[in-house]
């Protein structure tokens, strides 16, 4: 199973604090993009790679007349960055020093962040640390509240590991463990989620990710209370906000989304009709949303 998904942008790799290296795409577009001031960085969830973003990265920065310069970020572990020794390293903090030493390395002073899932917890730890570098941001199925529900369905899932033989089981695992969820995928939509989770070893799809990242999460208690991020949350206030909201998550619920409007006015909701955790944001009219919200920043 191929896909042009390794066309389009420029590969860089950039050392970490502690020296782990760092996989880039960095999505030009035309001269355009790079005039443009404010770049749009995205951050994936979990166990998720750039490729997440690839279209999405490709909409944008071939945009007209408005190309946006995109950098996507493979945090430590996943895709091609560097596996950490110290599996201690993959928490939210030294993540958001990550991102933080990437826009450093390429000159970036601020950016219109795009965080799935993890990502966006890793914007929550940016807003109440670094928020000058938020020209604007928007949390992709994620606020400050988890659902246990939700938890327990990633943790679930990453406790079958069922490993596919093909590209054609590949997709028939997603689809047995999402499909209910992701109504509005079509047959190639499927394709391209697992094209972006797994990469090929002797042929086989092989989730790209170290194994270290999902026994975090397959050992988390959800017996035990689960902190919240509001405080952290506070830390937007003063920066443009978009919310996308998967219409069938069990991660983000409706009324935490609602309490984000509330503390947060002028936050725009997008709900992802027929998606779950965590939206596919290159479908639907959800670019378009997008396009909006960042116009003009």
């Amino acid at each position: 199973m191929r896909s042009d998904d390794q066309s389009g942008f420029l590969a860089r790799t950039i050392p970490a604090t502690d020296g782990l290296k760092l996989h880039v795409r960095d999505y030009a577009g035309d001269k355009a993009a790079i005039l443009n001031p404010t770049p749009v960085f995205c951050l994936p969830g979990l166990t998720r790679n750039s490729r997440d973003f690839h279209q999405l990265a490709l909409l944008l920065s071939r945009d007209s007349p408005a190309p946006r310069r995109v950098i996507t970020l493979d945090a430590r572990g996943r895709g091609l960055s560097e596996r950490d020794p110290d599996k201690s390293h993959y928490n939210l903090l030294v993540e958001a020093q990550d991102v933080l030493t990437v826009c450093a390395a390429l000159d970036i002073k601020q950016a219109i962040f795009v965080g799935t899932s993890r990502g966006g917890l890793i914007l929550h730890m940016l807003a109440a640390s670094r928020p000058d570098v938020l020209k604007a941001v928007i949390l992709n199925d994620i606020g400050p509240v988890l659902e246990k529900i939700g938890l327990a369905d990633i943790r679930d899932y990453l406790n079958r590991d069922r490993k596919p033989a093909s590209w054609s089981e590949a997709v028939e695992i997603l689809r047995e463990n999402h499909g209910s969820a992701f109504t509005a995928l079509a047959e190639e939509d499927w394709r391209g989620m697992a094209r972006a989770i797994y990469t090929a070893v002797d042929g086989k799809p092989v989730a790209d990710y170290d194994p270290a990242i999902a026994a975090q999460m397959q050992a988390l208690d959800l017996e035990a209370p689960i902190p919240d991020l509001w405080t952290q949350f506070e830390g937007f206030q003063d920066i443009p906000l978009m919310v996308i909201r998967g219409e069938n998550s069990k991660l983000l619920a409706q009324s935490t989304t609602d309490e984000m409007a509330k503390r947060h006015p002028g936050t725009i909701v997008k709900i992802a009709n027929g998606q779950g955790h965590a939206p596919i944001l290159h479908l639907g009219d959800i670019p378009d949303a997008i396009r909006d919200f960042i116009s003009g920043l």
